[in-house]
This record gives C-alpha cells, sequence and structure tokens, in this order.
C-alpha cells in the first residue's frame, strides 16, 4: 500500500490562499508521503497544470488521485450536465498528469428529494461519467461521502445500477460511522470493488462537546480524528487491505481540529506504522 495526503487535509490553506496546489505537493514531500490526491473544487486549469506538473517532478511525488466534486442530486438536466462536466474535467487532469483513478460522489441529501429518486439522477451522471472514462483510461472510484447515499449497501446498489468497469469504489473508513455502518462490515461488502481508500477517523465525543461535532444518522456525536486516535479500527482495515492484496494508495484525509498541517503530518506518520505492521 501506498501512502498519499488529499488536499482537503489542508484545505484551510486552499481557501486562504496561502497555498496553491503546488505548494501542498511541496508541503506532501516534507512530510513523507509518496503521492497526493488533488480536488477540482481548488482546481484552475491554466494555473495549475504546469505548475503542478513541474511540482509532482520536482518532488518525485505521484498523483493517487483526482476528485471530483460532482452532486448529481439535481433537479433540473442543465445541473446535472454541469455537474458531469467535473467529472469529465478530473478524468482530463488524471490523464494529463499520470493518475489512474478519479474520486466522484454520488449526490448529497435534498429536501423533498428521496433516495430512489436521487439515485436516479445519479445511475445516469455515473453511467455517463464512466463512459467518458473508459475511453480516457481510467476508473472512476466513488466515495461512500455524505448521508444521502453513504451506506455501504447505497454504494453497492450504484455501483452495480452503472455495472460500468470504470466504476469503483473509494472506500472512506471514517465515512461509515456518520451513517452508522460499521466500516468492518462495510469493507466485507466493497472489497471486490476497491480501487481507491481513503484514511480517515472520527472520534466518539460526549455531549459537552461543541466544536467540530459530526453527528451520524442517528445522532452519534463525532469529531475528525488522526487515523488511528479514533473510533475506526484502522489497523484492521489495513489488515484486511493487506489480506486482499490491495496494493493501491491510500489517501489521509484529515478532518480533525488539530492544525491542519500538523494533523496531517501525524496522520501519514501513524498510518506508516500501521501499514508497516502489516508486513511483520
Amino acid at each position: 500500500m501506498k501512502i498519499a495526503v488529499s488536499v482537503w487535509s489542508c484545505h484551510k490553506y486552499l481557501y486562504d490562499g496561502s497555498w496553491q496546489n503546488a505548494d501542498f505537493i511541496d508541503y506532501v514531500a516534507s512530510i513523507g508521503a509518496g503521492g497526493v490526491e488533488l480536488l477540482s473544487v481548488f482546481w484552475n486549469t491554466e494555473r495549475d497544470l504546469p505548475a503542478v506538473r513541474e511540482a509532482l517532478a520536482r518532488n518525485n511525488v505521484k498523483l493517487a488521485c483526482f476528485g471530483a466534486c460532482n452532486d448529481f442530486v439535481k433537479l433540473t438536466a442543465e445541473e446535472r450536465e454541469a455537474q458531469l462536466d467535473d467529472i469529465k474535467l478530473a478524468v482530463d487532469m488524471a490523464v494529463e498528469l499520470g493518475a489512474e483513478v478519479v474520486r466522484v460522489f454520488a449526490g448529497d441529501r435534498k429536501e423533498g428529494i428521496s433516495f430512489e429518486q436521487g439515485k436516479g439522477w445519479i445511475v445516469e451522471g455515473l453511467a455517463a461519467g464512466a463512459a467518458y472514462a473508459l475511453e480516457k483510461g481510467v476508473v472512476l472510484c466513488l466515495e461512500n461521502h455524505g448521508v444521502f447515499a453513504g451506506k455501504s449497501e447505497q454504494v453497492e446498489e450504484i455501483i452495480a445500477a452503472v455495472a460500468s468497469p470504470a466504476l469503483r469504489s473509494t472506500f472512506d473508513m471514517g465515512n461509515f460511522l456518520l451513517v452508522d455502518d460499521v466500516p468492518q462490515t462495510a469493507f466485507e461488502a466493497l472489497k471486490p470493488f476497491i480501487r481507491h481508500v481513503h484514511a480517515k477517523d472520527f472520534k466518539l465525543v460526549g455531549p459537552e462537546v461543541t466544536e467540530g461535532v459530526y453527528r451520524s444518522l442517528d445522532g452519534v456525536p463525532f469529531v475528525g480524528s488522526v487515523p488511528t486516535e479514533g473510533s475506526v479500527d484502522v489497523a484492521d482495515i489495513v489488515g484486511r487491505l493487506a489480506g486482499a492484496s490491495y496494493g493501491g494508495w491510500m489517501s489521509v484525509e484529515y478532518e480533525g481540529l488539530e492544525e491542519q498541517k500538523t494533523g496531517t503530518a501525524r496522520a501519514v506518520e501513524l498510518l506508516r506504522k500501521s501499514v508497516e505492521g502489516t508486513r511483520v
């Protein structure tokens, strides 16, 4: 398994303008990770493509994944077409920069829209995206993101409905807690489809904690945590991945309250120890 870092781990510095994508790549190299995951939400092709290409080469870092930030739960065909364009951009950038996978979303909960209604739009959009990716030699990987379509059985259902070899799973080990799934059970359900992994963790907290709280579908309170220090049994998941001969990228996606650079660096260090522990 190869360790990468998602730019979302340090999103504060992209949002406030302190960093551009090339600066993030320099940081990732400085903490010893071998890959980066970049996101369309922070991307400007004219500015970033040459700078990122140079930064990857200068640091001997690989593009592990390019992430689209699509949401197909939209009422109009025009809105959904824009979401497909985001996936196509991500595919094109993956091809340009040497990544084999593109992370995609399904969609977010909207008032008055049932899962069955939204699923139709999601399947239609992802089928079109997968057809485009297949032509380009790239695989889309659907993340279990959010509470609308984040359960393992929903991810499996969508992948089955699209029925394309170019749609597989980005297994986010932490996000399952937010839909009251057990990560190990989710792993066994999605194991045949996993092509990309997010190393993320959340810690169960008491009612006295109010800052940075995520609540699961059942109202269980969590805060983001450095992987291996929260409620996910990261070592067990890493062991299961090793047992399944997973040799792809595992992208740290840090969402804790610690300063983002510090938390991300600790996450890479601790995740590396978990991976090395599977080789003993």
